[in-house]
C-alpha cells in the first residue's frame, strides 16, 4: 500500500464520518492542550487519556491489560502527574518526553504518546501497533512493531509521522485518523 496525500485525506475523512469516538476526541483536543500545558487540569482529565488509549479499540483490547493500566494509574497523585507532564513538555526530544511520563504508574510508551498528543497535538502522534503496522506496510518504517516498545522506538515512529505530515501538508490529527482507519481495514 502506498501512502499518498489523497489516501490520507480520504481515510481521515472516513474516520471523522464513521469513528464512534471522533466527537469526544475532537472535544478533548480542543480543551486538553491548554489545560495540560498550563497545568490547570484535574485528575479525571489525565485519567481520560489513559482510558482513551485502550478503549479506542472498542473492546478489541485485552480487558486485563486495560484494567491493569487504569488501576495502576490511579496510584499516582495529581502533583506527580502535573510534574511528569510539565517535564515531558519541556523535554528536549521525544524519547526524553516519553521517558518522563513512563515514570508514572500505569503509563507505558503508548499511554505516554497519548498524553503528549493531547497536550501538544501539533507535535506528537499517539502510537500503537495498528498505526505502526500501517507505516511498516507502506515502507515508511522498516521493522515490525517491537515486542517491547521503547522511548527511542517512539522517537523513530514520530520522525516518520512528522516526515509524512510535511510531505502531505497535513496536521498530526489528520495523519493519526488516517493511520487508524487504514489499520482498521487491515485487522
Amino acid at each position: 500500500m502506498e501512502l499518498t496525500r489523497s489516501v490520507v485525506e480520504a481515510k481521515a475523512n472516513e474516520y471523522r464520518d464513521n469513528a464512534p469516538l471522533y466527537a469526544v476526541e475532537r472535544d478533548h483536543l480542543g480543551m486538553l492542550p491548554d489545560a495540560f500545558q498550563s497545568g490547570e487540569f484535574g485528575y479525571r482529565d489525565a485519567e481520560w487519556v489513559v482510558r482513551w488509549t485502550f478503549r479506542r479499540h472498542l473492546g478489541a483490547y485485552p480487558e486485563t491489560e486495560r484494567r491493569a493500566h487504569e488501576d495502576a494509574f490511579g496510584d499516582n497523585d495529581e502533583s506527580a502527574i502535573r510534574t511528569a507532564l510539565a517535564d515531558a513538555l519541556a523535554a528536549a526530544d521525544p524519547a526524553d518526553a516519553v521517558s518522563r511520563l513512563t515514570d508514572l504508574d500505569g503509563v507505558d510508551v503508548r499511554v505516554a504518546s497519548a498524553f503528549l498528543f493531547f497536550a501538544a497535538p501539533d507535535d506528537y502522534v499517539p502510537i500503537g501497533e495498528r498505526e505502526w503496522t500501517v507505516l511498516r506496510d507502506a515502507g515508511v518504517l522498516s521493522r515490525a512493531y517491537p515486542d517491547s516498545l521503547t522511548p527511542s522506538a517512539y522517537a523513530d515512529y514520530l520522525e516518520a509521522c512528522r516526515s509524512l505530515t510535511d510531505r502531505f501538508d497535513c496536521d498530526t490529527w489528520t495523519l493519526y485518523r488516517a493511520l487508524w482507519q487504514l489499520g482498521a481495514a487491515e485487522e
